[in-house]
């Protein structure tokens, strides 16, 4: 059983002084996807290379303090990418890809697990049209890749999807993740054929009209097709958000459809918090 855990840590200096460590020792996942480190090389040498035994590979923002991706695993990967060829987003650490190739395994022989962190608009105008260029320029990225290899990419996807997928839908229609452009993008990745006519209708120029269905599947929503409050993975840290579990799934398992049939069970984790997110832990019936 391989399991593999995805956790946004709001900067990883903090979730580890939050006891991240003991919680990853505990659990014992195989690969451990994190991301906004909000940290660079320097302060991860000396302190933050292993987490619990698992080795880090990273890939750092240049500015300070921002963005950042992980993956820390006890299985050495056959090969290491950073960035995804982003003339502008792999400045902000946003892609980290570890290749685990076994030609003499039986399922899955190629397999990449991608620790994947998607800007956030809800700052202003400014980023959510820059979110609009990352999905517009990701979305082929992770459909070459699809006819290469299979994958599981996780990370904070900075949308919700559906309506069951947060909790004041209504009150969020116009807000940065859970915009109609943003879900139908989402739409069209967890498509098999051809886009549906009436989420063509909701993209805009930005994410691209004529996306292909790209075939993926959402591993939490094949496990759990219509969970609603137990689904949610980040709360805001305005009012009592956390309390009233007023939350949002932004976090997800994407797979190819090869690996997401392998996924047996699926965990999201709220007895403590190490950040705003909570981590979610997928069990896949597949050996390094």
């Amino acid at each position: 059983m391989f399991k593999l855990t995805s956790l946004n840590l709001n900067g990883i200096r903090s979730a580890t002084a939050k006891g991240l460590q003991a919680w990853v020792a505990q659990t014992q996942p195989d690969c451990i996807c994190v991301q906004e480190l909000k940290a660079q090389a320097a302060d991860v040498s000396g302190r933050f290379e292993e987490i619990a035994g698992l080795k880090g590979h990273f890939h750092f923002a240049e500015k300070k303090g921002y963005s950042g991706v992980a993956i820390y695993t006890r299985h050495a990967p056959s090969d290491v990418i950073t960035g995804y060829g982003s003339t502008e987003f792999d400045a902000e650490g946003r892609y980290v890809e570890l290749r685990f190739d076994r030609p003499g395994r039986r399922q899955v022989p190629k397999l990449s697990i991608i620790s994947c962190y998607f800007p956030s608009g809800s700052s202003g105008e400014e980023r959510q049209a820059a979110k609009f260029r990352f999905l517009a320029e990701f979305y082929p990225r992770l459909a070459a890749l699809k006819e290469t290899r299979d994958f599981v990419l996780c990370g904070d996807i900075n949308i919700a999807h559906q309506e069951i997928d947060l909790k004041n839908f209504k009150g969020n229609r116009k807000n940065s993740g859970f915009l109609p452009e943003e879900r139908a993008w989402m739409t069209a990745l967890l498509r098999d054929a051809e886009l549906a006519n009436e989420a063509a209708d909701e993209l805009t120029q930005a994410t691209g009209p004529s996306l292909r269905g790209g075939g993926m599947v959402d591993v939490y929503r094949k496990l759990q097709p219509t969970t609603t409050d137990d689904a949610y993975t980040w709360w805001s840290n305005r009012g009592q958000a956390y309390a009233k579990n007023v939350g949002w799934r932004l976090d997800y398992h994407l797979a190819t459809p090869a690996v997401a049939a392998l996924a047996q069970s699926e965990t999201i984790y709220k007895t403590r918090r190490f950040s705003d997110h909570a981590p979610i832990t997928v069990d896949y019936n597949l050996a390094l």
